[in-house]
């Protein structure tokens, strides 16, 4: 089958999630928001009503055959069986994607710390109240987050390099970027945090040597990390 992955050109994003796994698991896919000459005006469609009758709320959203699934975490639940990429079993498949769902929080609260009082505001109208929520962020919820993720690898019974399982899943990929997002935005913050948890970093080092991501790593697809995604580098909310 193939996929059309839908999200807003030009960033990572929210979308970069899927794609890893499309692209990881060398699916057939088009990413339309980057692709496709008129990708907002097909991404408006969905929004608007216009292509289904059930519009998904905002991007990203894939479409598979003539299903359309929304949400990261939804997505990667949908994607997961059919790409190999979760257990076989209902128990794992639903630890795995409440371990996404954890994910998306934590993603939720690094995009807050670049704008805590409103996403329609521009970062510099909230410049100040960002660097009281970068420091309790940096202080408190990074290792909070990150810790649990070391944890959970700890605990696992059946492998100590992956979340889910004994086999690698969507859920190490979506760390993986997690993890590469946070050096970005906060290189000094994670410069000081990473030896606390030397089973994630293992993680993400063994997931940019799998031959498919670091083929796509390498390639003009990843995007490049900007002011205008998810994670932000802004040298005045690092670490002093």
């Amino acid at each position: 089958m193939r996929y059309e992955l839908y999200y807003w050109p030009t960033i990572q994003g929210r979308g970069e999630f899927v794609r890893l796994a499309l692209e990881d698991a060398g699916a057939d896919y088009e990413d339309v928001g980057n692709e496709a000459d008129a990708g907002i005006t097909e991404i408006s469609y969905y929004l608007e009503g216009q292509a289904t009758f059930r519009p998904p709320f905002a991007p990203p959203f894939l479409k598979a055959g003539e299903t359309v699934v929304s949400h990261v975490a939804n997505i990667l639940q949908f994607l997961g069986p059919r790409l190999g990429l979760v257990p076989d079993d209902e128990q794992s498949r639903l630890w795995a994607h409440g371990l996404q769902l954890t994910l998306s929080d934590f993603v939720a609260e690094i995009h807050d710390v670049h704008h805590p009082i409103g996403s329609s505001l521009y970062y510099e109208d909230q410049q100040e109240e960002a660097k009281q929520r970068a420091a309790i962020f940096i202080d408190e919820r990074l290792p909070k987050f990150l810790g649990y993720f070391e944890q959970v690898l700890e605990l696992n019974p059946d492998s100590d390099v992956c979340l889910v399982g004994d086999e690698h899943s969507y859920v190490d990929l979506s760390l993986f970027q997690v993890v590469s997002g946070l050096r970005y935005a906060f290189p000094r913050a994670m410069a000081g945090h990473e030896e606390a948890f030397p089973g994630v970093i293992e993680l993400v080092r063994r997931v940019a040597e799998r031959p498919n991501v670091a083929a796509y790593l390498a390639s003009s697809r990843r995007l490049p990390f900007n002011e205008s995604g998810v994670f932000r580098h802004y040298p005045e909310l690092d670490a002093d």
